[in-house]
């Protein structure tokens, strides 16, 4: 697994987690261009070996990246508008005319959605009166989901946006009929479509390229789950949880626990792990594969689910009725690593583990994750105390669910402060901020990654995500002002320090 072992030494790397939509931007949201270039060269200047991001497919419901239109597909709003200026497809007035919301900090969805899109239409109008000469073949070699996902989204415009189990009856249950006329009858939106997918890869493959050519290494996001309104639903109905009208029967989500009496009704449908099983995992296998290609590293999401997941009545309001069930296990990473090789992949094994989980992590031999902030709920021996950390695993001092270390500071209970302000010898002088991620670079974990809200010191209100909660949440922006040279040389220093700075010859190397 080559993100963690060279001639079997174990490397201590760092790396900073940075969504791609808070990068900063003229035009509302982060995007591939300019600014991302830059904060590579961020990273590459502080000694950093890993870029992490969050999931890169269009959103949907409560613009959440964990919940897409389809798994394979990339967000529209990341593409660069300034790029495509430089391509011909706009002209900067255009883009200027826009309203992009009122703030530099935050991200207006509702303004985005009417915006982008509109604009995105007049780089349409352009480019079918003369098609790249790779387009064709993009649209070829990616036809297995592009297909599927171009037409969901064409007949979800055609339906005003509701979701698929609303269509007519024809659509909803895919008959050949129906589709085959749909396609002709919406054949530009078809198009418009796969000229965003084109885009949008075209963008992504240029911008991980240049991040790989300054050794920087992109970890992507796998969520666990679908969403209910997907492509990935729509077209392939045997492979999860519904009945005979494709309604689903159970959903996912998390018990009642400490933080949430009534728990998580996160409202995804379950994976028929037993049909899944029959195939070979051939969707997990395409799936697994297409991140393989988009990323360095692939960074799976609730990896507990794999061993048992918590299904809940689809007709229920909370999580309380939920039943654990039997996950897949290691059958369905043998048959991955059978049909894909060894890759390199994190996971997100945190929540309520059992032995059985724990057994799971240990023989898929993926490191797992341990969090700062989680250390000092209690006096008690955590796992999470750095003192206590394996080798073999990724320490962040927070997630994108978590508050920053600084909002932390000042919403966790008086006990966890305290415990946590004498174990890591927290000051102010120092910032409490630095001194979270010191306690993260200078733990044994072979890899170690800070969010950059927690670089820049910034505090709740910069905040990614507060689960259960809808509204609010995958917002937050940096200014070009937060991410300086004066950052990155104070950074540089601590991975001088713990001897996580990326060394010339790895670069030269990978």
């Amino acid at each position: 697994m080559k993100l963690c072992f060279r001639r079997n030494i174990i490397m201590r790397t760092s790396g900073v987690l940075m969504p791609i939509s808070s990068l900063p931007s003229p035009y509302g949201i982060g995007t591939m261009g300019k600014a991302a270039r830059k904060f590579i060269d961020f990273l590459d200047k502080s000694g950093q070996t890993y870029w992490q991001i969050l999931p890169i497919c269009p959103t949907s419901y409560g613009d959440s990246p964990y919940q897409s239109f389809s798994s394979f597909a990339g967000n529209p709003y990341f593409i660069d508008l300034e790029y495509l200026c430089k391509d011909g497809l706009l002209k900067k007035s255009e883009c200027e005319s826009f309203d992009w919301g009122g703030s530099e900090k935050y991200v207006d969805y509702g303004t985005m959605y009417e915006s982008r899109y509109a604009l995105l239409k007049k780089a349409y109008a352009r480019f079918e009166k003369k098609l790249p000469d790779d387009y064709k073949e993009f649209c070829k070699n990616e036809a297995e989901w592009l297909e599927e996902y171009a037409l969901f989204m064409a007949l979800k415009d055609a339906n005003d946006g509701v979701a698929w189990l609303e269509w007519e009856k024809d659509l909803k249950f895919r008959k050949p009929e129906a589709i085959d006329a749909a396609k002709k009858k919406y054949a530009q939106d078809i198009e418009f479509y796969c000229m965003l997918q084109y885009l949008f890869f075209k963008q992504w493959k240029e911008l991980k390229a240049y991040a790989n050519g300054k050794g920087i290494e992109i970890i992507g996001d796998v969520p666990i789950y679908v969403a209910l309104d997907s492509a990935d639903v729509w077209a392939n109905p045997t492979q999860f949880y519904l009945n005979k009208d494709l309604d689903p029967i159970e959903v996912a989500g998390c018990p009642p626990d400490a933080f949430s009496e009534d728990g998580q009704l996160w409202g995804n449908p379950l994976f028929r792990w037993d049909v899944m099983k029959k195939d070979d995992y051939a969707w997990w296998t395409k799936r697994i594969s297409a991140m393989a290609d988009l990323y360095d590293i692939v960074r799976i999401d609730h990896f507990r689910g794999f061993d048992s997941y918590y299904a809940i009545p689809a007709k229920d309001d909370t999580a309380k009725n939920g039943k654990w069930k039997e996950g897949p296990g290691m059958d369905l990473f043998r048959a991955l690593e059978k049909k894909l090789g060894k890759l390199p992949i994190i996971v997100e094994d945190l929540g309520f583990l059992t032995p059985s989980v724990h057994k799971l992590l240990k023989d898929s031999g993926f490191p797992g994750m341990k969090v700062i902030q989680f250390a000092f709920d209690s006096r008690e021996d955590s796992d999470y105390l750095p003192h206590n950390y394996p080798e073999h695993c990724v320490v962040y001092t927070g997630t994108h669910d978590n508050d920053t270390c600084m909002g932390w500071m000042k919403t966790a209970p008086k006990q966890a402060v305290k415990y946590a302000k004498e174990y890591l010898n927290l000051t102010k002088e120092e910032g409490y901020n630095w001194g979270m991620m010191r306690g993260a670079w200078s733990s044994v974990a072979e890899m170690a990654i800070v969010p950059m809200q927690d670089l820049i010191g910034l505090g709740s209100e910069a905040r990614i995500n507060t689960p259960s909660t809808i509204g609010n949440n995958w917002k937050w922006r940096a200014t070009e002002e937060q991410i300086n040279t004066k950052l990155a040389k104070r950074l540089y220093k601590y991975m001088v320090m713990y001897g996580r700075e990326r060394k010339k010859e790895e670069t030269e190397e990978k």
